[in-house]
């Protein structure tokens, strides 16, 4: 192989990396006009969602935080064997928005995104909205309520409908406060979003 060559598929290989390694956290998750200021194109993939699967982007932003505060690189920490030793983690869980690898695997073949990954946010988002449309077709779950959608999030759809939560107080409370993320973040959006940078119009192709 050449030198050309080889450089080429070395620096292909270094923006493979680069688009998949996800951004850093943003500098104050608290406020969703700080986060889309500063991460423009998450707004953008927000507002893709929205118009896709219906839900709000308030709701979505409310969930992905609550999963992984914002972190690419999110995953359940380690279990200890005999208290000290790390061992295997609980789950399969990753990424923004902590997706198990088998609702991940549906996911990309029910909306065609073979090539979505967890580490991703536009993606992370995408999946997001696609599992509240599947809450509001097969449970009647509204795609702007926070609160059951993160319940049936969690619990899954069918332990959704099986009201597994019910005796769950940890749970429940969680729900209340991805309710209250929800309300909060919709306020900070109505108060920024005609400020918030435009996506070119070249995107939309």
């Amino acid at each position: 192989m050449s030198i050309v060559k080889r450089f080429s598929l070395f620096t292909m290989i270094l923006f493979t990396v680069a688009a998949c390694a996800g951004k850093p956290q943003p500098a104050n998750v608290e406020n969703i006009c700080s986060i889309f200021k500063q991460y423009p194109k998450w707004y953008w993939a927000t507002q893709d969602v929205q118009k896709r699967w219906g839900v709000p982007i308030n709701v979505q932003m409310a969930i992905i935080y609550q999963e992984s505060r914002f972190s690419a690189k999110a995953k359940p920490p380690r279990g200890k064997l005999l208290g000290i030793i790390p061992w295997k983690r609980p789950s399969s869980a990753k990424g923004y928005s902590q997706a198990l690898k088998g609702t991940w695997d549906e996911y990309q073949e029910s909306a065609g995104k073979n090539r979505a990954t967890r580490s991703a946010f536009a993606d992370a988002a995408d999946f997001v909205g696609w599992y509240g449309y599947q809450a509001n077709q097969r449970a009647g779950i509204s795609r702007s309520d926070a609160y059951p959608l993160y319940l049936a999030y969690h619990e899954g759809i069918g332990g959704y409908q099986r009201r597994s939560y019910a005796n769950k107080t940890w749970l429940i409370n969680i729900a209340q406060k991805v309710q209250s993320r929800a309300a909060t973040y919709q306020r900070q959006l109505q108060g920024c979003q005609a400020k918030l940078k435009k996506k070119p119009w070249y995107r939309f192709w």
